[in-house]
């Protein structure tokens, strides 16, 4: 009696440990990435990490979307991301979906959506037939992937396109979590994060939060749109700046970290390699060698110039991007060198390109008279002219020389010629 006590006794403590290792083995890892802000490259680095992190431990990602938008390079980059994916990936709209943030949600396989969330509003700026055939494109790409209505997802980027009792004509489509379900562009509708899950069949789970670490912080921080722009423009104000100075200071100094800054965001991002920064920092050499020890302007700055402004479109990876972030900073770095044209029309770099060197009347110089009107005109001598000498001719003292020889003093003489200050006459014969 006492032997099968102990024999049953065991085999519930082997089937417990079998239950609870079969309940461990049933409760797949959930890695939680948060989705908000600006959709940015950097978002892109830390969604990256996130995927490869759940196809090594065999989890399930959760997307949990709060944005306005943002880059849509960036969201089309997370798109293939997500559908590379080797793991299972739902879309959590917690509030709304906007724009780029549209295009994540709907390449997930499995959207769910909070009660008064939206999805949609995706129209591109600049408003141009181009770009909203591309990101138009990409909408109904991510929404055929998995069986969802493409004609929705068009009219959240084309104004052009109408859904009858949802968008008219000239209007963008927007989502509520309500019709989204009913349209079927959202799977189910979910108060939490853990009703979405339990919903998607997930009943246990082990939640893993992922947030971006501080590389992908700086990342993201240093490649949103304006910052950038605004690294761009504060680099090369600085430089400038520093050229107009004497030695080297904060300027050139602020301006360099800036640029640094500008680029290493980028490369911590994976948006470029270091060819872009050795194109950039050759340009940049071949500029300050123009600039300081080769005369004039030719060969070596244009080259330069194509070298910095080159890297700087590989920075943005797209010749639209990279065009209008160049025009803002052209437009405040002429602006700012018209505020301060009195001090760089002073500065060493100003004297190098423009020969500022004039012979003014307040520097002592003057110039030579024009003394062709007296040539016909007769006078006297008033000092003998050996040849040359002193006469006057209409009451006004003259230099003279004397075409020949020797003429006496108080004779009568006559302009022949001038050159210059040069006059020379002739004696004038009596009848």
């Amino acid at each position: 009696m006492k032997q099968k006590s102990q024999l049953l006794t065991a085999f519930l403590v082997i089937g417990l440990a079998l239950a609870c290792t079969c309940a461990a083995a049933a409760a797949p890892t959930v890695y939680s990435l948060p989705i908000q802000g600006e959709i940015e490259p950097g978002l892109a680095v830390f969604v990256a990490r996130g995927l490869a992190l759940a196809e090594r431990n065999d989890g399930v990602v959760l997307l949990e979307i709060n944005t306005f938008g943002g880059r849509v390079d960036a969201a089309t980059e997370i798109k293939d991301l997500i559908f590379r994916s080797k793991v299972p990936v739902i879309a959590y709209v917690s509030e709304r979906a906007w724009s780029a943030g549209a295009l994540i949600a709907l390449a997930a396989p499995k959207i769910a959506m909070a009660p008064g969330s939206s999805m949609g509003a995706a129209e591109p700026r600049p408003m141009e037939e181009k770009t909203v055939s591309a990101l138009r494109a990409e909408f109904e790409a991510a929404a055929e992937r998995w069986g969802r209505d493409r004609r929705l997802a068009a009219a959240m980027v084309d104004a052009s396109v109408v859904v009858e009792g949802l968008s008219e004509a000239g209007k963008i489509l927007t989502l509520s979590a309500q019709d989204a379900l009913d349209y079927g562009m959202a799977d189910l509708m979910a108060g939490s994060v853990h009703e979405a899950l339990v919903l998607s069949g997930y009943d246990v789970y082990e939640l893993v939060e992922l947030k971006p670490h501080w590389a992908e912080n700086i990342a993201r921080f240093l490649t949103n749109s304006t910052i950038s722009s605004l690294l761009l423009t504060l680099g090369f104000l600085g430089l400038i700046f520093e050229i107009t100075t004497p030695g080297w200071g904060v300027p050139g100094t602020a301006g360099l970290i800036c640029l640094g800054l500008f680029f290493g965001g980028r490369y911590v991002a994976g948006l470029l390699g270091w060819e872009a920064i050795l194109l950039f920092l050759v340009g940049l050499l071949l500029l300050l060698l123009e600039l300081f020890v080769i005369p004039g302007f030719g060969i070596a700055g244009i080259l330069g110039i194509l070298g910095v402004f080159g890297s700087i479109i590989l920075a943005f990876g797209d010749l639209q991007t990279a065009l209008i972030n160049l025009s803002i900073v052209l437009v405040v770095t002429i602006a700012a060198v018209i505020l301060l044209w009195k001090r760089l029309s002073q500065s060493r770099l100003w004297k190098r390109l423009v020969l500022s060197h004039s012979e003014s009347p307040q520097a002592g110089y003057r110039a030579p008279a024009d003394l062709s009107h007296l040539v016909g005109k007769q006078g006297v001598a008033i000092t003998p002219l050996r040849p040359s000498g002193t006469c006057v001719i209409d009451g006004q003292r003259y230099d003279v020389v004397s075409d020949g020889g020797f003429v006496k003093a108080h004779t009568r003489v006559e302009v022949v010629l001038t050159e210059g200050t040069r006059v020379v006459v002739r004696e004038v014969k009596e009848d």
